[in-house]
């Protein structure tokens, strides 16, 4: 994987950028409590005396969040703290009934690790600083509530309080906007994977902060500024986009940026300072006294290790193994369980895994993402299944069809059409449609002779070293069998004959 200081340049200024991701945790209670984290009930009633911080109540530690935790953490190559503490973190905000959130600060429990992913075809790792436990805040809703004198007012919403989270910190290892997203969408898979976060981006279960500074090469780091709250891969691309734009046009300008915590308007395509960014002093930040030390002895984390999923990373270098695909269609292939399972029934149903990974990336993807969706659809919702899928393949492989041919082929199993079996719907589509590629050797024989006689020009060029006389000649024979013949065949037969 490529190196994380590999320079990247906007305007004769490196981009650095790090990320801070809150990942809410897939537990049917929250984190010190036994109130539920079911999304979507009428405010304040999940909300128990512990998450309201009323006297005399006491948080007690969620097993399963610190279950999670480990998963994650011995999903990038982590050390899982052996023992790690909770913190205080002082703040004053409405939705954050104590006046502080308990967190870790001093020893996390996961430390260290990395997120490798592709942008493009090209490879890249973000070394992680650390993820740690700790709750979330309530929610403050505005404009929702009716005053004394009818206005409208905000209230607050203590739902989310006591929410388990891990927030997973990275390096600033990230130098443009494209890889800050992959990178997210790669921790986003990853998670969603292990089943520890159920990825609902649209509710808040995955949200990014991201901290980007601006310097010119060989500089000390510029002063940074937080986007809070990015709840989209797009999203996070334009606003890194225009924060990075807004930072070199304030230099360039001669104004020094100032730390500060901003806001991204996806309407306006803008950020805008929220705050002037605290640091880790102003959080005031000291042990729990009502936690004790979370201790993690290494028979709990080595049964954590064998209830977990087979990872994709580790299924993508089995698929490089078994199947002989490149890195990057593996890694493709292993976007979503569900996809991976999808390619290996299909690969193993034809035998041809790299067209099979071809027309996951190509037409399966693009049916699926397009535009006529109401949204974006699972491989899950694909009607063209692995069996079809392998059954069309096969075909394509042994030459009855030509690619063309199956994109027609392609397109009419996803609107449904033919009957059957798997194989019996391929065929009769290609029966129907007239796919079928023309095999008669003798009749294109015959077809390649007339051409030939038709076109003692182009012959006479291609004897004379003019290779587009060549294709124009297999254009001539595609266009007398009406794209029929097997382009393969009509080439090894042509190439005999002019040599003759």
């Amino acid at each position: 994987m490529s190196s994380p200081a590999t320079p990247k340049m906007v305007r004769g200024y490196e981009v650095v950028i790090g990320i801070e991701t809150h990942v809410q945790l897939s537990t049917q209670s929250k984190i010190f409590s036994g109130a539920s984290t079911q999304f979507g009930a009428a405010p304040n009633t999940q909300a128990c005396p512990v998450d309201m911080a009323l006297p005399g109540t006491l948080p007690v530690m969620n097993r399963g969040a610190v279950e999670r935790a480990i998963a994650f953490g011995l999903s990038v190559g982590s050390h899982i703290a052996p023992r790690s503490i909770f913190a205080r973190k002082n703040y004053f905000y409405p939705d954050l009934p104590k006046g502080y959130q308990i967190s870790q600060y001093e020893i996390p429990v996961v430390q260290g690790g990395s997120v490798s992913f592709f942008v493009g075809e090209t490879p890249h790792t973000v070394r992680l600083v650390r993820a740690h436990l700790e709750e979330d805040a309530g929610k403050s809703l505005h404009d929702d509530f009716s005053g004394f004198n009818g206005e409208k007012s905000s209230g607050i919403d203590l739902n989310r309080a006591g929410t388990p989270l891990i927030e997973i910190v990275t390096e600033p290892d990230i130098r443009t906007s494209a890889e800050a997203a992959e990178y997210a969408r790669a921790l986003h898979t990853l998670v969603v994977w292990l089943g520890i976060c159920d990825g609902n981006m649209q509710e808040g279960s995955f949200r990014c902060d991201v901290n980007v500074s601006v310097r010119k090469p060989g500089a000390p780091l510029g002063t940074r500024r937080e986007i809070k709250n990015l709840n989209s891969f797009k999203h996070i691309v334009q606003a890194a986009d225009y924060e990075i734009n807004w930072q070199i046009d304030e230099i360039e300008d001669g104004r020094a940026i100032q730390q500060a915590t901003v806001l991204f308007n996806p309407d306006t395509g803008e950020t805008r300072a929220m705050r002037s960014k605290e640091d880790a002093h102003d959080y005031r930040y000291f042990p729990d006294p009502d936690l004790p030390p979370l201790v993690i002895a290494p028979e709990w984390v080595e049964r954590v290790r064998a209830q977990m999923p087979e990872l994709p990373r580790v299924m993508a270098a089995r698929f490089v193994r078994d199947f002989g695909l490149p890195e990057y269609d593996a890694t493709m292939m292993t976007q979503s369980k569900a996809f991976g399972a999808f390619f290996e029934a299909a690969a193993k149903a034809c035998g041809s895994p790299k067209l099979v990974s071809n027309w996951l990336m190509g037409e399966v993807s693009r049916r699926l993402n397009s535009a006529d969706s109401a949204a974006e659809q699972t491989i899950g919702q694909s009607p063209v299944t692995p069996d079809l899928l392998a059954a069309m393949i096969s075909r394509i492989a042994d030459g009855t069809i030509s690619n063309n041919g199956a994109r027609q082929v392609f397109e009419a199993l996803w609107s449904g059409e033919g009957s059957g079996d798997a194989q019996a719907r391929v065929d009769a589509v290609i029966e129907a449609k007239g796919l079928k590629q023309m095999s008669d050797t003798g009749e294109l024989d015959r077809i390649l002779d007339d051409i030939l006689a038709a076109n003692a020009k182009s012959v006479e060029e291609f004897r004379a070293g003019k290779d587009k006389a060549f294709n124009a000649l297999v254009g001539q024979a595609m266009k007398a069998t009406k794209g029929k013949a097997n382009p393969a065949a009509v080439n090894e037969l042509l190439k005999k004959k002019l040599a003759g």
